[in-house]
């Protein structure tokens, strides 16, 4: 259903302030306790609302056979409302997803891959001449808006034996373009604390709680590196993926009051499909279940992934912002939860998305079969 101008009444925001919100134009122009209005109005009577939901780590260009979905498959109909692609695509292949973003229903944005091809095979950071700083500095000139940021796949299928060196090039591409910067995380090398060494400030690490031996963990305690991470400023990103997360790890994390900054998926077609990704709200039940606040997971989606990507007008119930809402609802009762080792647990509480707000159209969600 298209709704354009309209009041929200007594939506319940996640604090569980009950306010109108009133939106011009795909705009919201007013929050308060009571507005008056001729609009169209709509009440979600005792579900939450808040900001949409956006996944930063996706892989939404369905190129290639090895990752690739499509945006909405796995944005609206599942509560996000925005989904950017991690590096699917590199320079050779922006303008294709590019022409093909332009038809979805979700908000779609990409990291650029700073392999020239993207992920057509594991290891596109093999080759060297595929890093490729002016076909880089061209397509960030073309897609201004659309291009977010750059993503390198720092692990060994990736590398082969490029070592560091993508990621010294991908710090002297940031510099030049001025975006922020995914780094993903596996076996070694490279290691852990080389990648910490090399970043800086609202760089962000995806994959944080990945089960594996060059991960976050040693010896059920938290490595040094994952502390100084925190003191630098470092974003740290769930990036679940099929094989990137631990509740052991992520548990251990939290004991130790290490906590992510953003929550994302890392989804594609297999793991959408097969679990045990299934969609971003099943990570999202994955981190209440560790203990996690409600307020806690959803700014995770909301406003601190858009402050990453510098998505200003995105990311929060404000005046002035771009009105794309996610309504949800909790629910008591036991859902089972897997995670990447297959280990399985009952969780007893849970977050279940019912209606998305974006690009001006309302949409009313099936229940998710996790």
């Amino acid at each position: 259903m298209q709704v354009e101008n309209y009041v929200i009444k007594q939506a319940r925001l996640i604090n569980e302030q009950r306010v109108d919100i009133l939106v011009e134009n795909g705009i919201i122009q007013d929050i308060a306790e009571h507005i008056e209005s001729s609009y169209e109005t709509v009440n979600f009577y005792d579900d939450y609302v808040s900001a949409g939901w956006i996944d930063i780590h996706t892989h939404c260009f369905d190129k290639f056979e090895i990752y690739g979905d499509q945006p909405d498959l796995i944005g609206y109909p599942h509560g996000v409302c925005t989904v950017v692609d991690a590096g699917t695509a590199g320079s050779d292949t922006i303008d294709e997803f590019y022409q093909q973003a332009l038809s979805a229903k979700t908000r779609v944005y990409s990291l650029l891959n700073i392999s020239s091809p993207g992920i057509y095979a594991q290891d596109e950071l093999a080759d060297l001449n595929r890093l490729n700083k002016e076909a880089i500095l061209k397509s960030c000139q073309k897609y201004p808006d659309f291009i977010v940021g750059l993503k390198a796949r720092m692990s060994k299928s990736v590398l082969g034996d490029s070592g560091n060196q993508p990621l010294v090039f991908a710090k002297e591409m940031q510099k030049l373009v001025n975006l922020p910067i995914m780094v993903h995380i596996g076996t070694a090398p490279s290691v852990l604390e080389d990648v910490v060494d090399m970043l800086d400030k609202d760089d962000i690490i995806t994959h944080i709680f990945n089960p594996k031996d060059n991960g976050i963990v040693k010896n059920r305690d938290l490595k040094a590196c994952v502390f100084k991470a925190k003191e630098k400023g470092i974003l740290l990103d769930v990036g679940h993926g099929t094989d990137s997360f631990s509740f052991e790890v992520a548990k251990i994390a939290f004991d130790k009051n290490v906590h992510v900054d953003i929550i994302s998926s890392d989804i594609y077609f297999r793991n959408r499909l097969n679990g045990p990704v299934y969609n971003l709200v099943t990570t999202m039940n994955k981190l209440l279940y560790i203990g996690y606040m409600l307020e806690e997971v959803i700014n995770a989606v909301t406003k601190n992934a858009a402050k990453a990507l510098h998505f200003n007008n995105l990311g929060e119930i404000a005046i002035g912002k771009i009105a794309d809402f996610t309504v949800f609802k909790m629910c008591s009762k036991d859902i089972k939860l897997m995670d990447s080792t297959h280990l399985e647990v009952k969780s007893h509480y849970y977050i279940q998305p019912t209606h998305t707000i974006v690009k001006n159209q309302l949409y009313q969600l099936e229940e998710e079969k996790s």
